[in-house]
């Protein structure tokens, strides 16, 4: 019950930070401006991991990579940890792939999260300022399926079918970590 409640706890606070990470990578790459609420919390939260990185890792073009490996090794101190509490059952080289899916998991339910949010906001309050903030990050992930999914009735179905192939790749990077772990 103790390495439950551990891992519950290192699960939220690497989940949050790691997100955060994953976040201002979307923002950065959307040219999003951070002079707002949710940048400056964004700055806050992963300031202190990624600036050191950004001395040592540079960006690619659009592609704020120290980001992407901040929220990796953020993941990476999670099931590193999981694994010592575990009593260091389990291959140790194995940590870098469990903890690269752990990341993919990630990313599937933040993209999944942010579809239904931009969904429901696109029903309730489609002139708000959170709702192009929302649509801005999720147009993305969301235009090739708006290109294969016609309108059926004026109604957009392709959040349904994003969501849809997001639940599948969930379900595999779960299938692929539950594998490598036991």
């Amino acid at each position: 019950m103790v390495f439950q409640m551990v891992s519950m706890v290192l699960d939220m606070v690497a989940g949050l930070i790691a997100g955060t990470c994953l976040l201002r990578f979307l923002m950065q790459w959307q040219r999003i401006s951070f002079h707002q609420p949710l940048g400056q919390f964004v700055f806050a939260v992963t300031d202190w991991l990624l600036l050191p990185l950004r001395r040592v890792i540079p960006a690619w073009s659009a592609w704020d990579l120290s980001s992407l490996v901040g929220a990796f090794l953020i993941k990476w101190v999670q099931y590193t940890l999981l694994w010592l509490l575990a009593g260091g059952q389990g291959a140790l080289g194995l940590l870098p792939l469990v903890s690269l899916v752990g990341l993919a998991q990630l990313v599937v339910s933040a993209l999944s999260a942010l579809v239904l949010v931009l969904a429901v906001l696109s029903w309730i309050n489609p002139g708000s300022p959170m709702y192009s903030l929302v649509a801005r990050l999720g147009q993305p992930f969301l235009r090739p399926f708006q290109r294969l999914v016609p309108l059926i009735g004026g109604v957009d179905l392709s959040p349904i079918a994003l969501l849809l192939v997001l639940q599948i790749l969930g379900m595999v990077f779960a299938r692929l970590q539950m594998s490598w772990m036991y």
